[in-house]
């Protein structure tokens, strides 16, 4: 197996022109690559490799230059890694992927990372986040409510690790919200936090009274209106229009099945949520339906999968198409500016149109242009 891994890698560094030889050749694009092809995060590795080949492949210049690191997902592997890149010339890098491996960064100034990664929070100086940040989902869904003239809107958040970005999320893209709540993932105290949010109980105790206060009238169709009250759940209104759940997976469901409980329906009120990278699982809840949210282009998502799927065999996860997409960006930004000037290349603002979606890029920052999808009857529609 090692044997193989070494064969791979020496392939690699021959196609990529890696020896520090050509390090030096003028008139080339340097971009060093920092990414895990040891350790338990390998597999993503290899593919950002083919990724980032296909993109030169698909850029058809002969100025391009990547130059692989290891990052191994630790930290300590990965600043030794920089500063053999800062050793080699190299001024760019497309890496670190995971967050964790940001945090030594700063001791190599002369570098701007684009790690994938998208925290951005206490990021160093010199790393930009260029994954799908909260600040980029937020702006899409302001689109969407003022698209449908929503008029109140709350946003839930699990008390887990990211608080803090939908915190800045918010504020960066001035969305306009009535009421931020946090809660806890456990089922129980989920659903009686749900209950406090939606005033349930009230509106629960309104539709009891209602009913002893037509049973005990003399209304001629006392009937027919105790048949409709029986048909209710609840009386009175939720104090919101639209509520945005910042959460995944089966926590999701469990928020959107809390909100269905306490006569809060899809129907009636909007359902928000965060990117959901077209989770399948989705388009089979019915009963939380519809739902919307931001994500990437779904077409230029498709094409990339089905290119990569041809070439490699194999079906590629989504940041092999945003790494893709950054080697685009460089070659772009270098076609326009001086990348030797890497402290100023990002602080100026720029519109890159990749695979992925619009990249705004400005003030050392790179934000995304999303679209917003919806889910209704089992069905993904785009809506813009």
């Amino acid at each position: 197996m090692f044997k193989i891994l070494k064969l791979f890698l020496l392939i690699f560094c021959l196609i990529f022109h890696q020896f520090p030889s050509n390090a030096y050749e003028e008139n080339k694009i340097k971009i060093g690559l920092l990414i895990p092809i040891t350790g338990d995060n390998k597999d993503l590795g290899h593919q950002i490799i083919k990724s980032t080949r296909t993109a030169l492949k698909d850029i058809k210049t002969e100025n391009l230059e990547i130059y692989l690191k290891d990052t191994g997902s630790d930290p300590n592997i990965t600043i030794k890694s920089a500063i053999e890149f800062k050793e080699m010339g190299i001024k760019i890098v497309i890496g670190p992927v995971f967050y964790k491996s940001l945090i030594y960064l700063d001791e190599v100034k002369e570098i701007t990372f684009l790690s994938l990664t998208n925290k951005t929070i206490n990021l160093p100086n010199n790393v930009i986040s260029a994954g799908v940040n909260a600040t980029s989902q937020l702006k899409a869904i302001k689109e969407f409510i003022r698209s449908r003239e929503i008029k109140k809107t709350i946003i839930l958040t699990p008390k887990l690790d990211y608080e803090e970005e939908i915190k800045k999320g918010i504020k960066q893209s001035k969305i306009k919200i009535s009421k931020h709540y946090f809660y806890d993932t456990e089922p129980t105290k989920l659903t009686a936090q749900i209950e406090k949010i939606t005033n349930y109980k009230i509106r629960k105790q309104n539709l009891e009274d209602e009913i002893k206060r037509v049973e005990n009238s003399d209304l001629v169709d006392k009937d027919k209106q105790l048949e409709k009250l029986n048909k209710k759940y609840t009386i009175g209104k939720v104090n919101f229009d639209a509520v945005i759940v910042s959460d995944f997976d089966e926590s999701l469901k469990s928020v959107i099945t809390s909100l269905l409980y306490t006569d809060v329906s899809p129907k009636k009120k909007f359902i928000i949520t965060f990117n959901q990278w077209f989770d399948d699982s989705l388009l089979s809840e019915k009963t939380i339906q519809p739902i919307y949210y931001p994500s990437i282009n779904k077409k230029n998502l498709e094409k990339f999968e089905k290119k990569f799927e041809k070439e490699f065999k194999e079906f590629p996860n989504y940041l092999s198409l945003l790494s893709y997409d950054l080697v685009g960006l460089i070659y772009y930004l270098s076609l326009k500016n001086n990348l030797a000037d890497t402290k100023n290349i990002f602080k100026n603002k720029n519109s890159f149109k990749g695979k992925i979606g619009i990249f705004n890029i400005e003030n050392n920052k790179i934000y995304h242009k999303l679209n917003v999808y919806q889910i209704d009857d089992g069905k993904l529609k785009e809506i813009f």
